[in-house]
């Protein structure tokens, strides 16, 4: 019988537990060989007493004990039935009775055929027992080494973990993953040639072959170096089935890295695209602007009265304006796109933002509706001015026939993840969004469909504010959604923890 192993190291991981596997132990060839001792000598009490004097069927019947025997006992009991059956057929049941010599060669013959059937058959009743035994016994190790590659499957996919769990399952002190160097790359010293440590796990790790106990090579390109006890058999078996294991960690591991490489450089295409076309277009259409009424104010054999004078000015600095904007919403979205935001996060409150947030866009459209004594959000005070200033923009465009309204709360309700927030508000009276541009109108370069809102004929933008706005809110911690606005038009919410006296 198979014993459960435990693991001898002291911590946490236990050694792979396989099921108990029963086979011939030596209690029963113990039982087999009293059998054998006791059973050919009562059949031939049974038959004596009964005055039953068929050769054959009391040959038959002490071979059917020595099978008997054998199904109990093995072979070596089997062979004791057979034998001492042999014995007693010959001095009780064969003529002459009662003596150990035969008169018929015949039944000698028969003797012969019987022992040698009994033996024969004590023989294969003993193997399909030991191939029985094997086969329960690999039955085993698949079915834990099944449940030991799920139990892989689900944990975070790291190599270390992986290592750990190989360390723990075989019971060794630690175990090192070495690898195929890139080619540039310095070999460990004293490893094999170009290889490197990919990962280990336990104290110590092994890092050369001179320093492990055991190195198995389970790929070309992978070799696991092991510090710790002796290998039974079945560890070695465990240990060629983890090989498979490293192999297929690995390739997952190179695959979602390359996968995660692709989307990367997928995203960077599509944004050098857009670019490429917002400065083809949106970026080129200010420039114009601002060269034409340059070159105006040039001309020496012109002059313009002062009133038109003023106007081409305004144009250059509307122009430029608008330059600095759509640049601005450029490199904010590049430093989005690259993880590159790190806000400083201080306590502000929503009106402080206002101002600055709200320069350049006509104060006639705009109604503050902000409470007074609200609390302070947690938020980058330039960031939060961004994402206000681009949310009221968009809205003053989208919405040329309504007025735009602030307002803002806090209190029970309004919480991020576990946090207690607040939330303003931008509320506008347009023509609002359909769902599908719902799912749509924060991905960057998103206009509508590319139509310019009534009374815009450039466009207005390169379709950035409200991605920079969504970017820079979740930096800092934050949400930005859109609701319909009850009676139509659109409502953006900024919500952002509630500031606590230190960055969360």
């Amino acid at each position: 019988m198979a014993a459960p192993e435990t693991n001898s190291n002291g911590d946490d991981g236990v050694l792979l537990r396989l099921p108990p596997v029963r086979g011939i132990g030596r209690g029963r060839v113990v039982t087999g060989l009293v059998l054998a001792l006791m059973l050919p000598p009562a059949v031939e009490l049974l038959v004596t007493i009964l005055n039953f004097r068929n050769f054959a069927m009391i040959m038959l019947l002490q071979l059917a004990v020595a099978v008997a025997v054998a199904a109990i006992g093995g072979l070596w009991p089997a062979v004791v039935a057979a034998v001492l059956g042999s014995f007693l057929l010959n001095y009780f049941s064969a003529d002459p009775v009662g003596s150990l010599s035969i008169a018929d060669p015949t039944t000698l013959f028969t003797l012969v055929v019987f022992l040698a059937v009994a033996c024969g058959v004590a023989l294969a009743v003993g193997l399909a027992s030991r191939r029985a035994q094997e086969a329960a016994r690999s039955e085993a190790e698949a079915t834990a080494l099944s449940e030991l590659a799920l139990r892989i499957l689900s944990s975070d996919g790291s190599l270390e973990t992986f290592l750990e769990k190989v360390r723990g399952n075989l019971g060794m002190e630690a175990v090192t993953l070495l690898g195929s160097a890139a080619p540039g790359t310095a070999a460990t010293p004293g490893a094999a040639p170009a290889s490197q440590v990919l990962a280990s796990a336990g104290p110590n790790p092994p890092v050369t072959h001179a320093a492990a106990d055991h190195a198995a090579v389970v790929d070309p390109q992978y070799t696991l170096l092991l510090r710790g006890g002796p290998l039974t058999p079945q560890r070695q078996r465990l240990l060629a089935a983890f090989g498979a294991f490293v192999v297929a960690v690995r390739e997952r591991q190179q695959l979602v890295k390359s996968r995660r490489d692709n989307v990367r450089l997928s995203e960077g295409n599509k944004m050098r695209t857009s670019i490429l076309r917002a400065v083809s277009h949106d970026l080129r259409t200010p420039l114009a602007g601002i060269k034409l009424a340059v070159s105006s104010l040039r001309q020496e054999d012109v002059s313009f009265p002062p009133e038109v004078e003023r106007e081409l000015l305004e144009t250059i600095e509307d122009y430029a304006d608008r330059l600095d904007h759509l640049v601005d919403n450029l490199l904010d979205m590049s430093r989005i796109t690259a993880d590159a935001v790190n806000p400083l996060l201080t306590g502000i409150g929503w009106a402080e933002v206002l101002p600055q947030a709200l320069r350049g866009l006509p104060p006639e459209r705009l109604r503050n509706e902000l409470p007074p004594n609200l609390p302070p959000v947690q938020a980058d005070a330039g960031m939060l001015e961004r994402v206000v200033a681009n949310i009221v923009e968009n809205a003053v465009k989208y919405a040329p026939e309504s007025d735009v309204v602030l307002t803002a709360r806090a209190g029970a309700g309004i919480t991020l993840g576990d946090r207690p927030a607040g939330e303003l508000r931008i509320v506008d009276h347009g023509r609002g969004v359909g769902r599908e541009e719902v799912l749509t109108m924060f991905q960057p370069f998103q206009r509508f469909g590319d139509s310019p809102a009534p009374g815009h004929a450039s466009g207005g933008g390169i379709g950035l504010g409200l991605a920079v706005a969504k970017g820079f809110c979740e930096a800092m911690g934050g949400r930005l959604a859109a609701e319909p606005t009850p009676g139509g038009g659109l409502t953006m919410v900024v919500t952002l923890p509630l500031w606590t006296g230190g960055a969360q």
